[in-house]
């Protein structure tokens, strides 16, 4: 019998059929939803990591400014040898005559060497001391609405040598002065006695960082050699300080039994033993599809936002080393 090559090879391309019309319709469906899916998990983990990434950096900026605020409020009242501002000489209140000249009442007159109010604040407002002078002025756009300050006053943790233009506070275990000659008595050497720079802190939120108009920022007027004040930002983010105080009534227990805010009026013998501080920070810039609709509740606010920022609240309760008798 004769094998027709020619007719096999016919037959055995006859018999290779390609994919129907249906068959690509559905390979391109599932293949389509297999894309599909692709992105919206790749989309999703992006806004995931995207609002991650936020909060987390929200968490930064209120844990930095915490651990810039609570050093100085624990160390308030604390005068090198001393921490009894009443065995303090040169030390003056606000209401009283001016002892130093010039920028060292920019602030408000004796507003750095008032060491009779060791830690103060104001209750939603930006006022400082009696007579401040426009050069002590919120930085930017003002104050941020509706915020608190908080001044701590106290010495450094490290004795220094005695320099002139710099307030400084000279102790023993029984006296002490302040002085801004540089000239320190004998008493003051060590290991009988010593001398400290004297710091001024206070703090307040600003509506404006440096170089970056309608971001908040938390800031200080803080005392520098002269004597004198200057404003620093200390980090952008924060829009709102609310500060309480810890206080208790009958200046022997050290416990505080009730929290009030700057400004109330305390019977005399009181003494203030912690300071409770929130710091809200906010987002630089408004987050698109996002609405903060959370209702804030702390200190004496309550308020919600409604708007596209990101935000978050920090609090923090600090226990002062050095009772301060109202």
């Amino acid at each position: 019998m004769k094998f027709d090559r020619s007719s096999a090879m016919y037959c055995s391309r006859s018999r290779q059929f390609g994919f129907s019309i249906i068959e690509l319709l559905v390979a391109l469906a599932i293949g389509s939803l297999l894309i599909a899916g692709a992105v919206f998990v790749y989309t999703q983990s992006r806004n995931s990591y995207a609002v991650n990434d936020s909060v987390a950096r929200l968490q930064e900026t209120a844990r930095f400014a915490m651990s810039v605020i609570e050093p100085d409020v624990r160390m308030g009242g604390n005068w090198g040898l001393l921490n009894d501002a009443e065995l303090v000489t040169g030390r003056a209140a606000q209401t009283a005559g001016a002892v130093l000249g010039g920028n060292a009442n920019k602030c408000g007159t004796n507003f750095a060497v008032d060491l009779f109010t060791t830690i103060e604040g104001t209750d939603a407002a930006y006022t400082f001391g009696v007579a401040r002078q426009p050069a002590c002025n919120p930085a930017g756009a003002g104050v941020q609405a509706n915020t608190d300050t908080l001044i701590v006053r106290r010495a450094t943790g490290n004795r220094v040598a005695a320099t002139a233009g710099r307030l400084q506070v000279w102790s023993t275990r029984t006296s002490g002065g302040l002085i801004t000659n540089g000239v320190a008595p004998a008493a003051a050497v060590p290991p009988g006695g010593q001398v400290n720079d004297v710091i001024v802190n206070a703090y307040y939120v600003s509506r404006d960082s440096d170089n970056r108009p309608g971001v908040p920022s938390l800031r200080r007027q803080g005392l520098v050699p002269g004597p004198d004040f200057q404003d620093q930002e200390i980090v952008s983010g924060v829009e709102d300080l609310q500060v309480q105080f810890g206080i208790d009534p009958t200046g022997s227990s050290g416990i505080a039994t009730r929290y009030v805010n700057p400004g109330v009026a305390l019977p005399v013998g009181t003494q203030i033993v912690a300071v409770r501080l929130w710091i809200l920070t906010r987002a630089d810039a408004a987050e698109v599809g996002f609405r903060d609709t959370t209702n804030y509740v702390y200190a004496n606010r309550n308020f919600t936002p409604n708007d596209g920022f990101r935000r978050v609240l920090f609090t923090r309760t600090i226990q002062l080393r050095n009772r301060i008798r109202v």
